[in-house]
Order: C-alpha cells, then structure tokens, then sequence
C-alpha cells in the first residue's frame, strides 16, 4: 500500500538532485561543442531543475495546506491568519489555491496507487498538473507510462489522453477505431471530432458516422469535425435566440438548406451574431436605465448652486435620454443615434 503522503526522507531520495545546484553549464561561446551536445547538456539541467520544481511546489502546497486547515481549527474562523501567513510570504491567495490544489492532486493519485513518489521524477511541472486533471483512466494510462521510466511532458498526457477518448468513445464507427488501432488515424485527429459529437443530439450523429466511416482518412476526420463544429454552434445559439422564437421558423429545415448550399458556418455565425446582439441590447438598456436613475437623483440633490454638477448632467443628456447618441470617433465624423422606446 502506498502511503498517502510520502515522507520528506522518501521524497529526497526520490529526487536524487543535487543539493547545492552547482551544474557546470556549457559555455555558450565555445564553437568547440557540437550544436547538439550544447542543447543536451543544457536540457539535461533544465529537466532537473523543473523536476526540483515540482516536488518543491507540491510541499509547499502541502504546508500552505496545512496552515488554512490549521486556522479552520484554532482560529477565528474568517481565515486571517491564514491571509496574514501569505501576505508576510508575498502569496496571492490565488497562487496559494493553486498550489494547494497541486499538494491534494499529488496526494490522491499517491493514495489511490496511481503514482509511486520515485516516478515523480519523470514528470515536467505542467504535465503532472495535466495529469492531474484528467479523467482516472487517462491518470493511470500516465502512471504506467511513468513507471516504464518514460519522460512525460504535456505532449505525451495530451497524446494518451487524445488515445483514450478516441479508442472508449461510443459515438465512433468501428472502421474508424481499427484504423486508429493499425497506426493509419492519428489521435490527435480524432479526439477534438469526439468531443464535438459529444455535444450533438441523436439526430445529427448519424449522417456524420456515415461520412467518417466510409471515408476513414484524415481529411474526412478534419472536415467532419468543422462540420460538427458548426452545427454544434447553429444549434446552441439559434436555441438563445428569442427573435427567433417569435416567428414561425422551422430551424431544422433552415439547417438542412445550410448544409445543401454549404454555408452552414455562415448560418451558425449568424446565428451567434444575433445571439451576442440580443445579449448586448439587454445589457444596454439595463445600463441605460441605471445610468438615467443615477441622473435623476443627483439633479435632486443639486441646485442652481452647484453650476459644474449641472452641467455634467446637461453633458449627459445625449446618454440619458430616449435618443441615445454615441460619437464613434474622437472627430466626431462618425456617430451613432439609437432610440430606446419600451412597452410597459
């Protein structure tokens, strides 16, 4: 059983790093070394360094973890003596959550038995956090990979990720999966066309599987993906549309006429379009009736007296009134005259 928590004794031997970092760097003037010999070198020294990195932050996060539990317990209970803690440390309160989130990551992929502390090494910062955030199959795909004693970056969790939400996704055809299986269809094609078809309604999957199916070859993945893409984004958008609820619209019908002409990305941006425009005029005339409420109570509060007040709000007419009016250059060339006119 592994423990939950590895020691400090058990993490520096698992680090094996030098204690004072006194690496000898090649010089970088020196035409004697071999272009290649001066990369490895430096990039032997950099993985230790991140390396080093990474177990430092995950026991700062531990103790920064233990400082907030600590206040929960014996302090006043609004956490200041935690926020005092960061704040003599020169910690935001974000960096600290940050770094909390990657001491508990570390500790749950250690007590589940997903990670021994020794292959911790062969992580980059980044990729560990990865890791950490994926699903408990794409972890335990990692931990294999790091127990083999492979080097894991962000390139190889992204690529075992893209592998698994290729080969354990339902919604693609088996022709598809065996291709991929052979070495003929990337993964990294794949993964991004599963995770929009996850987000289609029944109706629509079956003419995509079709496509992809009879034609299992990376350009067909690409376009059916951008159509999937599109049709995703018509959808979602032309459901939060209100403008076009108030009509007699049949919005599968218009969809399938984008699809025959081939214009459907330009009936999803549409569709968007509108959607960003009815969400802008709501905020408008939200702001629009603030900004008015506010005018009206300062002219009550002012009089005759207070002259540059007065003026401020004779300035802000053009705003404040039914016709709104908005120069959209510093010349004043171009401008913009909208009337709000409201329905009780």
């Amino acid at each position: 059983m592994v423990q939950s928590t590895p020691s400090s004794q058990e993490i520096a031997e698992a680090l094996s790093t030098p204690a004072d970092f006194d690496f000898q760097l090649p010089d970088p003037e020196d035409e004697e070394i071999q272009e290649y010999d001066f990369q490895q070198q430096l990039d032997t020294v950099w993985k230790v360094c991140e390396r080093f990195d990474l177990q430092t932050d995950i026991w700062r996060g531990r103790v920064l973890r233990a400082v907030r539990d600590r206040e929960k317990v014996g302090g006043e209970g609004r956490g200041t003596g935690f926020l005092n803690w960061l704040k003599n440390r020169e910690i935001t309160k974000s960096q600290a959550y940050a770094l909390i989130q990657l001491a508990n990551s570390a500790d749950t992929l250690l007590a589940e038995g997903q990670l021994n502390p020794e292959d911790i090494n062969n992580f980059s910062k980044r990729a560990f956090v990865e890791t950490a955030k994926s699903s408990p199959e794409v972890q335990k795909l990692v931990s294999e990979a790091a127990a083999s004693g492979d080097r894991i970056t962000r390139r190889e969790v992204k690529q075992l990720s893209d592998e698994w939400t290729a080969m354990s996704s339902e919604l693609l055809p088996p022709e598809v999966k065996e291709k991929a299986s052979e070495g003929g269809l990337p993964t990294r094609h794949l993964a991004p066309l599963v995770k929009e078809m996850e987000k289609l309604p029944d109706l629509h999957l079956k003419p995509i599987q079709q496509e992809v199916a009879g034609n299992p070859d990376v350009d067909t993945v690409k376009n059916v993906t951008s159509s999937a893409r599109n049709l995703s984004k018509y959808l979602d958008a032309a459901a939060q549309v209100q403008t076009l609820k108030q009509g007699s619209l049949d919005l599968e019908m218009a969809l399938e006429e984008a699809l025959r002409l081939d214009c459907l990305n330009v009936a999803a941006d549409l569709v968007k379009q509108a959607n960003n425009l009815e969400q802008t005029v709501g905020k408008l005339f939200t702001t629009w009736t603030r900004l008015g409420k506010l005018a009206d109570r300062l002219y009550v509060d002012t009089g005759a007296s207070n002259p540059h007040l007065r003026s401020l709000l004779t300035c802000l007419e053009t705003l404040t009134s039914d016709m709104i009016e908005v120069q959209l250059d510093e010349e004043g060339e171009q401008s913009v005259r909208l009337r709000v006119m409201t329905e009780d």
